[in-house]
């Protein structure tokens, strides 16, 4: 038997949609759950990709992969079920990103990076210009998670409401 698009109605009248596969579509807005989740995943990835060289020390290193750790659950969450509270974690932290660069980026005028005494990154031997450019890019990054997140979280809440 081949899947339709439509199942048999189910006794109380309403249909369900359905794969060419027979599996249940899923509900509510899917590209953008998965538009977030990929956007999540680079996020993780640009942690990642950070960390390994190991240019930052090995407590900013340390950090970076227990964030990329914590935000890869929430980004299978919300892939396949796009449930609020993995997206108020991921948008609650890509502002703290947010807040945590730009805090480095107005903050040490020139010296990107520099913690305490001595630089904490290689991002110090780069000129200001292409540190700074480097900094307003994870920005973007991140705003771009949170706006996702949050305007999914809409999404979902309006979807929810009788009427």
């Amino acid at each position: 038997m081949v899947a339709t698009s439509l199942a048999p109605a189910t006794p109380g009248g309403t249909a369900t949609r359905t794969t060419p596969g027979g599996r249940v579509r899923a509900h509510g807005p899917v590209l953008h759950r998965r538009l977030c989740a990929v956007v999540t995943a680079v996020s993780c990835a640009a942690h990642l990709w950070l960390a390994v060289p190991g240019h930052h020390g090995p407590w900013l290193g340390f950090l970076m992969l227990a964030l990329a750790a914590a935000c890869l659950p929430c980004t299978v969450h919300i892939w396949r079920h796009s449930r609020v509270g993995p997206l108020h974690q991921v948008a609650a932290s890509a502002v703290a990103m947010v807040a945590v660069h730009a805090a480095l980026l107005l903050g040490t005028a020139g010296a990107v990076h520099a913690h305490g005494e001595g630089p904490a990154s290689s991002a110090v031997s780069l000129p200001a210009a292409e540190a700074s450019l480097q900094l307003l890019l994870v920005i973007a990054l991140e705003l771009t998670t949170a706006l996702l997140a949050t305007t999914l979280v809409a999404r979902l809440r309006a979807e929810r409401r009788p009427g």
